[in-house]
C-alpha cells in the first residue's frame, strides 16, 4: 500500500498523466462503446450481438475468435465502468475520420434490430460529444445507417 502511494506521488511530481492509469487499450474502448449502445435499452438482441462482432472484425481487422474474446472482455469492462468518459478519453487521439466511423458503427449496432431506442440515441449522442464529432457528422452517420433521406 505504501509503495503504491509513493509511486503515485512520484508520478505526480514527474508530471505524468494519471488520467490514463489503469485504462484500457483503444480496441477494448471501441468494443466497450459498442456494448454500451447495445445495452442502453436493456435488451441486447441477437442481431445486435452479431452486429458488434461483425463491426469489431471489420473496424479492427480481427478474426472471429479475437473479436469474440474482445467482446467478452468489453462486456465485463462495461459492467465496471462509471461513465462513457472511461472509454472516450482514450479515443480522442484517433483521427476525425476514425471517430466518425466509430459513431457510424454505433448507429449500426443500435439499428441492427430495426429500430433505434431513445436511450441508444442518447448514448451515441453523448459519445459523439465526448469525441468532439460535429453534430452534422453525427446526423450524417445516422442517416447513412438508417437510410433516411429526410
Amino acid at each position: 500500500m505504501l509503495n503504491s502511494i509513493t509511486s503515485l506521488f512520484k508520478q505526480l511530481l514527474e508530471g505524468e498523466d494519471l488520467a490514463h492509469q489503469g485504462g484500457t487499450d483503444s480496441n477494448l474502448a471501441i468494443a466497450c462503446l459498442l456494448c454500451e449502445v447495445a445495452g442502453a435499452d436493456y435488451q441486447i438482441d441477437e442481431k445486435e450481438r452479431l452486429a458488434k462482432l461483425d463491426l469489431l472484425r471489420r473496424l479492427l481487422g480481427l478474426d472471429e475468435q479475437e473479436a469474440k474474446a474482445l467482446l467478452t472482455r468489453s462486456e465485463s469492462q462495461v459492467k465496471k465502468s462509471a461513465s462513457l468518459y472511461d472509454f472516450t478519453s482514450q479515443l480522442r487521439a484517433l483521427s476525425q475520420e476514425t471517430r466518425i466511423e466509430l459513431i457510424k458503427a454505433m448507429w449500426e449496432v443500435a439499428h441492427a434490430d430495426g429500430e433505434i431506442d431513445p436511450l441508444e440515441d442518447a448514448v451515441i449522442r453523448k459519445t459523439a460529444e465526448l469525441l468532439y464529432v460535429d453534430h452534422s457528422e453525427f446526423i450524417r452517420a445516422k442517416l447513412t445507417v438508417t437510410g433516411d433521406k429526410t
